[in-house]
């Protein structure tokens, strides 16, 4: 698991400076989040691995393209055998066969496998991820409905109108307890990585129940600083940054441009451009009224999820009327129909480029990096290829101070083959810190604890922390109408 090391400062200040600045592990000044900028090198023998990787979920035919592409862009991964699990035999089926053109398009060797049985996909596995999404999108809408016809609004609490809604996350965690549960019997070494919501309360579920599981959460929520980077003109691959927190609540406290800080010319730039750069930016923008609100009141920024509806649309107070939302440009409504809509619109792209043998499918998706830090964390713990990146972990070496050991954080880990060791932050503003313990770190305990204990009260306790609740009425019956949903028989038995 992880342990603590000296804090990776900002510019670098900690790096052994007689170390080959050529050498991976010495990237690291410019790899404190490995991200969109991750280098690939052609290793000699001694770095190549050959491991199974299973992927469970796999039906999510972008998410797996992705890893693909990014697998044949790793020389030091060819010949590994890659597992693709999902329970939809015809996503399955379809996202298999493009994997296997891309794979040959690139004349990359691996071998592709696919199976619905998720114990044969795991058999020896080395790598198991995990990005299966237990309850469909139409389950959390229809939620959602119920919710608004009670009074609830998106930017009130994570577990409400948001994907990580208490009946979402009951389906979730329970698939995360079985894929788990398998692992120990099938592949007890291996490394299993969470990427499917909800990370942060999976990842202290996981080091809880599962003493000496080998996991990993990630989230990409954090490469919002490179969007940050280009409007401000900064080029990548010279900045130096560090954005601790909880997953979905993570800032910038830290952020240096060619070995200088960089927040001046943030600054310059709200003074001189936000005002007609907001003129023609879309709605819940990185750079938006609401997350520079918040940069001046804290004095950290605010990156990725932690604002915007991907992470629940905190805080509440911005969101009060549509009227504060115009005022602060936000449309959590817009935002996530647009999501809803892009994802059809991608599977359905993936449909059609299945059924064209005639297309090159890497003319669809170019061989460049996708962004996503898998591929290079995979690669980093199976060939001794050091890297810092962005993970979430436990805080048992109190890399975030004010969050309990056995809870996650989002902060840099150095990646090996010594396995994760995270790096101590400077943390958080204590305003900040009050916050994060009071709307993540509380209400996640409260909905381990439910769903742990099998407790309804539990679980109606969590709807009171929603700053929407204004009563106990309010908040029974939006927990009896939704435990009502034909959908939901399982888990009415399960909370008592």
């Amino acid at each position: 698991m992880s342990s603590s090391l000296l804090p990776l400062l900002p510019g670098g200040e900690n790096r052994n400076e007689s170390m080959d600045p050529l050498a991976p592990c010495q990237l690291m000044h410019n790899l404190i989040v490995s991200g969109l900028d991750v280098k690939y090198l052609d290793y000699n023998s001694k770095h190549m691995a050959d491991i199974k990787i299973s992927i469970i979920g796999a039906g999510s035919a972008v998410f797996s393209l992705s890893l693909v592409r990014d697998l044949c862009l790793t020389p030091s991964l060819q010949g590994s055998t890659v597992s693709f699990m999902d329970i939809n035999e015809e996503r399955l089926n379809a996202v298999h066969g493009l994997c296997n053109r891309y794979a040959n398009e690139m004349h990359a060797k691996f071998k592709l496998e696919k199976t619905t049985v998720r114990r044969q996909s795991l058999q020896d596995a080395n790598f198991v991820i995990n990005t299966a999404l237990a309850a469909g999108h139409d389950r959390l809408r229809d939620g959602w409905a119920i919710a608004r016809k009670y009074g609830y609004r998106f930017g009130g609490s994570y577990h409400i109108m948001h994907d990580e809604a208490f009946w979402i996350n009951f389906y979730q965690l329970r698939l995360f307890d079985s894929v788990i549960e398998d692992i120990t019997d099938l592949c007890r070494d291996a490394w299993y990585i969470q990427v499917a919501n909800p990370v942060l309360a999976g990842i202290t579920h996981f080091d809880r129940k599962y003493p000496g599981l080998k996991s990993v959460g990630l989230c990409h929520g954090f490469a919002g600083i490179y969007r940050i980077a280009d409007v401000l003109g900064l080029e990548k691959k010279h900045l130096n940054f560090q954005i601790p927190g909880v997953n979905h609540f993570v800032w910038l406290t830290d952020f240096y441009y060619k070995g200088e800080n960089a927040f001046p010319i943030l600054d310059a730039w709200i003074a001189k451009h936000a005002t007609s750069y907001w003129e023609h930016c879309g709605s819940c923008n990185d750079l938006g009224p609401k997350a520079i609100d918040l940069y001046k009141r804290f004095r950290v920024f605010p990156i990725g999820d932690t604002c915007n509806p991907g992470g629940g649309t905190w805080p509440w107070w911005y969101h009060a009327n549509s009227e504060s939302e115009k005022k602060w440009k936000e449309n959590p409504e817009g935002w996530w129909n647009e999501y809803f809509r892009s994802y059809l619109d991608q599977m359905n792209q993936i449909v059609t480029l299945f059924g064209d043998a005639t297309r090159k499918v890497t003319e669809v998706f170019p061989p460049e990096h996708s962004g996503e830090n898998i591929v290079p964390l995979v690669e980093s713990l199976a060939c001794d290829i050091p890297r810092v990146m962005q993970v979430n972990i436990p805080n048992s070496g109190n890399f975030v101070e004010g969050v309990p050991a056995d809870f996650e954080v989002e902060v840099p880990g150095l990646v090996s083959k010594a396995g994760i060791q995270g790096l101590k932050t400077k943390g958080l503003p204590q305003p900040l810190k009050s916050i994060m313990q009071r709307e993540r770190v509380a209400q996640v305990e409260v909905e381990l604890e439910a769903y742990m204990r099998h407790s309804r009260e539990m679980l109606l306790q969590l709807i009171l922390t929603d700053p929407w609740t204004k009563s106990p009425e309010q908040a029974e019956n939006l927990l009896k109408d939704i435990l009502s949903m034909s959908c939901h028989q399982e888990m009415t038995q399960h909370y008592k």
